[in-house]
Formats: structure tokens, sequence, C-alpha cells
């Protein structure tokens, strides 16, 4: 896709990896919308140029505001890029559920909703995308997060099953899957991560190719373990 003059809605954009692609969008010649719930994130965001749109989406009422702040207003391409961890590891201390709902539907329940909602704008674009931001633990877990793991492979599978239904519609399904990259939630987890601007630029290339996926940086030697032997890639993951 050409993304110059594109009309883009891009979740959880104040920050991180959201952040790195709405600087990156625009600078090819796209408009950017960008959602988040920081008020401060927002109003740097604002201060540069963008649209922002409040909302937390770890619950029906964050989606109906991203909606009534979109409007009737036509977009191109809806960039499901919002996302959070949550505990849960046994091993620790005992789960908080609540907290542990808030993933699930900021992660999974939130992408759903905002597609189904709006489908008929995208297909009435003639050319448009979607792109949903999973992780490469969406292919192998890691034993101390499984409900984010959880979230971001039923992700994969509801992207997978939705590319399948749209091809040939115009509407063009793409997942990226990121590795561990260097922004707030990955705070003083101890391994390598990618810079969040490198993680932009290769989801934005996949964009750009129409690509069916973006494994970006080592999620692309995950799958290549995963394709030889999934069980190998469980094993090695589950370690973590």
């Amino acid at each position: 896709m050409n993304l110059t003059g594109k009309t883009i809605l891009l979740t959880g954009g104040t920050d991180g990896i959201g952040r790195a692609l709405a600087l990156q969008l625009r600078a090819l010649g796209a408009t950017v919308i960008v959602t988040g719930r920081t008020p401060e994130r927002l109003a740097d965001m604002a201060a540069q140029g963008f649209e922002t749109i409040a909302a937390e989406l770890s619950g029906p009422d964050g989606v109906a505001a991203v909606l009534a702040g979109l409007g009737d207003r036509p977009i191109d391409v809806l960039v499901n890029n919002a996302g959070a961890g949550t505990g849960h590891d046994f091993r620790l201390a005992a789960p908080d559920l609540a907290d542990n709902d808030r993933c699930i539907f900021l992660n999974l329940n939130a992408p759903i909703h905002l597609i189904t909602h709006l489908m008929p704008v995208l297909r009435a674009r003639g050319e448009a995308m979607i792109v949903n931001v999973t992780s490469g633990l969406a292919i192998a877990p890691r034993s101390g997060a499984p409900v984010y793991c959880a979230t971001k492979a039923a992700l994969r599978s509801y992207t997978q099953a939705l590319r399948a239904q749209l091809a040939g519609t115009g509407i063009h399904v793409l997942e990226a899957l990121p590795p561990v990259v260097e922004t707030k939630m990955t705070a003083g987890r101890n391994q390598r991560k990618m810079p969040a601007a490198e993680c932009a630029r290769q989801i934005i290339v996949a964009m750009q190719r129409n690509a069916p996926e973006a494994n970006v940086g080592l999620t692309r030697l995950l799958r290549t373990v995963y394709s030889l032997s999934p069980a190998l890639a469980r094993k090695v993951m589950l370690r973590f």
C-alpha cells in the first residue's frame, strides 16, 4: 500500500511502538489519528500536530470513546497497536483477576470490537488495511506471562481467520509480531531489546509491501525454530 495521503487510526499511539509508528507514518505523508490514555502523552502528541483521541481501551467505554472521537470520518488503515501486560504467575503471588480481565479486553476484545464497528468504513474505501500488532509470544508463550501470551495468540488466530474472510475484498490484513522492544512495558527486563523506531520501520515496510505478516527482529528466528520444531520453540520460550 502506498501510505501517502492515507488516513490512519492508530491505537496506543502516544508511546513506544505506537509513537514511533505515528511519527514515521506521518513522515510518509499519512494523516495519523492516535489514541491514548495518558493525558501528558496525548498533550505531547497534540503539540506535535497529531489529532488525538483519549480512550482507555481496557473496557467497552474506551471503544465507544474512539468511535465517538472518529465520528463519521473515513479511514483507510486501522492499526490495533494498544496493548499491555498483566501479572499471572503463581510462583510469585495470587493473580489479580480484575487486572487480567482488563488485559484480555485491551489486547483482544478491543481490536475485535473496533474492526467490527469500522468494517463498513473500511469496505467503502476500496483499498484498506487492518494491522493487528500481536507478539513473538503469540507463536510460543513464556511461563511468566500466560494471560498476555494467550491474548496475543488469540489475536493471531483471529487475524489469520479474518484474512481468509476478507480475501478479495480490497481490505488487506497484516499481523505484526514484534520481539521484546524498548518500551515502558518492558522496563526492567534484563534482555536484548529492539529500539521502538526500528520495530516501527519494519512494520511499515510490511504495510507498504502488503505482506501478510511482519516478523520483526528476533521473531524471525523464533518463526524459523517453530517451523522446524514447535516443541523446541515452546521449550525454549517457556524458560522465560
